[in-house]
C-alpha cells in the first residue's frame, strides 16, 4: 500500500506557511508597516536560521548528486536502493528551491561564504576546515569513487554514505530547532529530521540484509 506522495505533503506544509510569510512581507511595504504582523517577519530570523539555508542547500544537493548515481543505469543498483533515491532526490529538490527563497526573502545570499573553496578537496582537507556545520558531507575523492562501483558494492557503500549524510542533515536540523527563531526553518527542520530518519531506518535494514 503506496502512503502519501511524501513531495506532496511536505509541499502542503512549507510553501503554505511560506506564501503566508511572503503577503506579511508584501504589507510591510504599506503606510501599515508597524503593524504587529509586518514587524514580526522582518525579524523572525536570526544568524543560525541564515547558516542553516546557506548550509543546507548544498548539502542537500550533494545527497540529491548521490541519488543520481544510484539512478544511472550504470550503477547496477538494487531496486529498494533506486527507490530511496527516487525519494531523496523528489524531497530535497523542492527543499533546496524553498531555502533558496527564504534566503532571498531575508536579503540574505544563497551561497554559504567559502563554499567554492570546498570543491575538490581531500576528505582530510574537508575535515581540517570549519564547513559552517556542514555535517556528514562527503569529499570529492568519495564521491569519485562511489561513482566507479556497481551492483551490491554499490549499493552498500551508497547506503553506508548516505547515512552518514543523513545523520549530518538531522544534526543540522536539530542545532537550528535550538537556536533558530523563523517559524518555517522550524517546519522545514522537523520535516528532515522525520524523513531522513526514516530513510535512514530503512537503509540500515538493507544493510543487515
Amino acid at each position: 500500500v503506496r502512503k502519501e506522495d511524501p513531495v506532496q505533503h511536505r509541499l502542503r506544509l512549507l510553501f503554505v506557511p511560506l506564501a503566508a510569510a511572503a503577503l506579511a512581507l508584501t504589507a510591510c511595504g504599506s503606510d501599515d508597516a508597524s503593524t504587529d504582523a509586518g514587524t514580526q517577519s522582518d525579524i523572525s530570523f536570526n544568524d543560525a536560521d541564515v547558516v542553516f539555508a546557506q548550509s543546507m542547500i548544498p548539502h542537500h544537493e550533494q545527497a540529491v548528486e548521490m541519488a543520481g548515481f544510484a539512478l544511472a543505469s550504470t550503477a547496477g543498483a538494487s531496486p529498494e536502493i533506486v527507490e530511496l533515491a527516487t525519494a531523496i532526490q523528489g524531497a530535497q529538490d523542492p527543499e533546496i528551491v524553498l531555502m533558496q527563497s527564504f534566503l532571498e526573502s531575508w536579503g540574505q545570499p544563497t551561497a554559504m561564504p567559502g563554499m567554492e573553496d570546498m570543491e575538490g578537496m581531500s576528505s582530510d582537507e574537508m575535515e581540517g576546515m570549519d564547513h559552517g556545520g556542514m555535517e556528514g558531507m562527503m569529499s570529492g575523492e568519495e564521491m569519485a569513487a562511489l561513482g566507479t562501483l556497481t551492483g551490491a558494492e554499490f549499493d552498500r557503500a551508497w547506503a553506508e554514505m548516505m547515512i552518514r549524510h543523513h545523520e549530518g542533515a538531522i544534526a543540522m536540523a536539530q542545532t537550528v530547532l535550538e537556536s533558530g527563531t523563523n517559524p518555517d526553518v522550524e517546519l522545514l527542520a522537523d520535516q528532515i529530521i522525520a524523513a531522513q530518519q526514516a530513510e535512514i531506518d530503512q537503509m540500515r535494514a538493507l544493510l543487515a540484509g
